[in-house]
């Protein structure tokens, strides 16, 4: 197994143990709490807004937020541990979804323009010379691609985006917990 499908396949599963030790290294206070909700917020509504155009293993999606970036849902990812790491209030946790979310994501992201480019061949090619890869541009890029052209909500459900949603109000549950415990 390569390191790229290692990624992959235990990405997830990463996750919740890195979320264990975040927990115990979490040293929340209610305005940490309440500024990491903020900016959470910020990242689960880019994730939503790209879910709500994304058709996986149908079509290229280019447009929406995918005009801008090749990896909506990873920024808004970034975003989300961003928002996770101010709630906690802690360096160490910081650094630890830094790493993480560096090392495993771009790994993800490169599997996943590897499937991309053979599934979708020189349109991929053609998409991704003019999109970046993480950061995105100001302004969107031209692509078409009809079956993804607007956002959708069942597009967003049948992505099960709203798990994201449901884990985040989870972790401020367990965050406020634990600065009520401590206090």
């Amino acid at each position: 197994m390569s390191a790229l499908d290692f990624f992959q396949r235990w990405r997830v599963r990463l996750g919740y143990l890195l979320g264990i030790v975040a927990l115990v290294l979490a040293r929340p206070t209610l305005r940490s709490i309440i500024m990491g909700g903020a900016v959470g917020l910020i990242g689960l509504a880019i994730r939503a807004y790209a879910a709500g155009y994304l058709h996986k293993q149908e079509v290229l999606t280019t447009t929406g937020p995918y005009a801008r970036t090749r990896n909506p849902l990873y920024f808004g990812s970034s975003i989300l541990a961003a928002g996770a790491a101010v709630a906690m209030n802690s360096w160490w946790v910081a650094a630890l979804l830094f790493v993480y979310f560096t090392l495993v994501y771009s790994m993800v992201m490169r599997r996943e323009e590897l499937e991309l480019r053979r599934q979708h061949g020189a349109a991929f090619d053609q998409y991704s010379a003019s999109v970046p890869l993480f950061f995105p541009r100001l302004f969107a890029s031209a692509h078409p691609s009809p079956a993804s052209s607007a956002f959708s909500a069942k597009q967003y459900a049948k992505n099960h985006e709203y798990q994201a949603m449901i884990g985040f109000v989870l972790l401020l549950i367990a965050l406020l917990l634990i600065w009520h415990f401590r206090t």
